[in-house]
């Protein structure tokens, strides 16, 4: 895609259907051949004209609105040429072919996912934090991530970047000048405070780090499933999350025999909750299936929520295959204890004990607070699905577990590619305090750790990137855009 850059490209610039506006755009060093030949006249810069989108033989396409923004003052920093129509998808197609007909001389093209956005970037328009940011507020599915992508989009996660790559080229510039002057080197970082100013843009890159975790959570969220035997609420359970009927819920064992998805959110927090099939032995072939792919969203879950029956807690059998279904589950994934119906559950009935995973046993015992049921290990919870009672208990631990903090306001979205870089910075100037503490016999390795630190911040923002990095980004943009 890099490659052929030097094309004029045009597209359908927003979403395909029909709709009661479509957008035709078109970015080339040039566009006047296509406003002389579909305008028919002359169009003042950034300015809105309404007028008929004219065939090749002269007849009007529609008639609609067309702004032309020169270059260097457009979207992509070339000339860009847009046309508002009406919706119709066949509108916008023959609207489409005429400019595409009116540019052939020029080599005019069809626009590639993303590749007004990426000569946006390479003309210096936008840095790539930024561009990304785009994508991420079109695709945003809550208000916080809206913001928060919003905010990427005005630069402030770059700048945050950019401020730690100044000190951090500051520091660079402190230690490769003693390079020049060894007999005085330690002497000269000493009265600059380089220990000092490293510690501080550690301390900087750890609240940025955290800033964009939080940021990373409000773009992916989370994928929580729910799982347990058959019969112990799982379905109920999503129904009740989501607020909605979206699972089968009857008293026949293994009614849910495939995977059940829904996307929710708690607190602009996305929730990919997964129901699965009842796990438990001996079950028919077609079930046997569901159970395997239950196992198989178990595997690559964020976190798991165990679900058990209130209501069985004093049948053996029933706990032995909690305790079989514990002993299975993947050790590196967060595991949720959740006991269900306990509207149904008898006050009086004598205490049960959880599945261990290689931890203490504890028992369900009364809540201090008198509000219910309570349990001697903090990752056990109660609730009803059915009447809601200690849902918003698993809603909190659910984010407590992902590492979210309230206040989202301030906070920036981020990508898992900027989480992976950020934690390259910071192990690069871990190993760069330890060599600062070695003295001079470590210099040339404490300035290659620097380097190698700003090299993976100005990954960030597409200072310092590859290619085919840029490739696979902006190749999961929509077209037009």
């Amino acid at each position: 895609m890099l490659a052929r850059l030097d094309q004029p490209i045009a597209a359908i610039a927003t979403a395909p259907g029909r709709g009661a506006v479509g957008i035709v755009r078109v970015s080339a060093k040039s566009v006047q051949p296509i406003i002389d030949a579909v305008c028919g006249r002359a169009l003042k810069p950034r300015e809105a004209t309404y007028l008929p989108f004219r065939a090749a033989d002269g007849s009007a396409i529609d008639q609609g609105l067309a702004i032309h923004f020169p270059a260097p003052h457009s979207y992509t920093g070339e000339d860009v040429l847009e046309l508002q129509a009406h919706g119709g998808p066949v509108v916008l197609q023959l609207l489409l072919a005429r400019c595409l007909e009116a540019g052939a001389a020029m080599a005019l093209r069809v626009a590639e996912p993303g590749e007004f956005t990426q000569r946006a970037f390479l003309n210096g328009k936008l840095d790539l934090a930024q561009a990304e940011a785009i994508a991420d507020l079109i695709d945003a599915s809550t208000e916080a991530a809206a913001r928060s992508a919003t905010r990427s989009l005005a630069g402030e996660f770059s700048r945050e970047i950019h401020a730690l790559r100044d000190a951090l080229v500051h520091l660079r510039m402190l230690v490769e000048a003693t390079l020049d002057f060894p007999e005085e080197e330690i002497d000269f970082l000493q009265k600059a405070d380089a220990a000092g100013q490293l510690e501080r843009l550690q301390a900087n890159l750890a609240r940025v780090m955290q800033r964009a975790h939080q940021g990373a959570l409000l773009r992916e969220g989370i994928n929580v499933v729910i799982a347990g035997q058959p019969n112990a609420g799982k379905s109920s359970l999503l129904n009740a999350l989501a607020g909605a009927e979206l699972a089968i819920v009857t008293p026949i064992p293994g009614t849910t025999r495939d995977i059940v998805r829904q996307t929710i959110q708690i607190e602009g927090v996305p929730l990919h909750v997964v129901d699965t099939a009842g796990l438990r032995e001996g079950a028919d072939t077609v079930e046997q299936i569901g159970i395997e792919r239950a196992w198989g969203q178990i595997e690559g879950a964020d976190a798991v929520v165990f679900l058990h029956d209130l209501t069985r807690r004093d049948d053996p059998a029933y706990r032995a295959a909690d305790a079989v279904i514990a002993e299975k589950l993947p050790g590196d994934v967060p595991v949720i204890d959740v006991w269900n119906k306990v509207d149904a559950s008898a006050p009086s009935a004598p205490t049960p004990t959880l599945p261990q995973r290689g931890r203490e046993e504890s028992s369900l015992a009364p809540s201090p607070s008198g509000g219910g049921l309570g349990w001697g290990r903090s990752d056990a919870l109660a609730l009803s699905a059915k009447t809601g009672q200690g849902l918003d208990h698993l809603r909190h631990k659910l984010l407590e577990i992902a590492g979210w903090q309230a206040a989202p306001e301030g906070v920036f979205i981020a990508r898992e590619r900027h989480l992976h870089a950020l934690r390259r910075v910071d192990a690069h100037l871990m190993e760069a305090s330890a060599h600062i503490a070695r003295g001079a016999q470590a210099l040339d390795l404490l300035a290659e750790e620097l380097r190698l630190a700003q090299n993976a911040l100005s990954e960030i923002t597409g200072e310092f990137s590859a290619d085919d990095l840029l490739g696979v980004i902006f190749s999961r943009f929509c077209i037009g855009k």
